[in-house]
């Protein structure tokens, strides 16, 4: 990992874009089947971009959001992860993070939203060997990176004279793959 990214000041386009390109599935802890929350705006994002997203929620386990079925905890993943997202206040993030590094197979990753902030539990997981990016919404860096973001009139930071990729499938949804 660069320094810049140890730091969790900064984080460079590249290192972001090569997690979203590699990820392919992600516990989404925090979940809500609220379609006005963020939560859910961001799993039903993601899920439309080919992630296979894991929402947790211990008051909606059993249910489902955007036609995923909600779990408990970390713990009764069905499968291993990619990547837990934590969308839970920084305090939280401290025992969620606990709680993915006790999983039988390790996440590649640890992300934690807009607003999110843990460094005690990100040295525990870089310790571990997991990537850690906080601060920071994977919809809101796909979009920028995909360029998607653009058409609602935001300044995505990246200028390239080369044509976006269209994802094989929906409507208007660019892809970095």
């Amino acid at each position: 990992m660069t320094e810049a990214s140890t730091t969790h000041e900064y984080y460079p386009d590249e290192l972001i874009r090569e997690i979203l390109k590699t990820v392919r599935s992600i516990a989404l802890v925090g979940a809500s089947n609220n379609p006005a929350r963020p939560s859910f705006i961001v799993t039903k994002y993601l899920s439309e971009r080919g992630f296979k997203m894991f929402p947790i929620n211990p008051g909606l386990a059993g249910q489902t959001i955007v036609g995923l079925p909600v779990h408990g905890s970390l713990a009764e993943l069905p499968e291993p992860v990619d990547m837990v997202e934590i969308f839970r206040n920084s305090e939280a993030a401290g025992g969620i993070t606990d709680e993915a590094l006790a999983l039988p197979t390790l996440p590649k990753v640890i992300w934690m939203q807009l607003g999110v902030r843990n460094d005690a539990a990100a040295a525990r997981a870089e310790a571990r060997g997991v990537r850690v990016i906080m601060n920071r919404c994977p919809k809101i860096e796909y979009g920028r990176l995909s360029r998607e973001i653009g058409w609602q009139g935001i300044n995505s930071r990246i200028l390239s004279s080369k044509k976006p990729k269209m994802a094989a499938e929906g409507w208007q949804k660019r892809t970095i793959r």
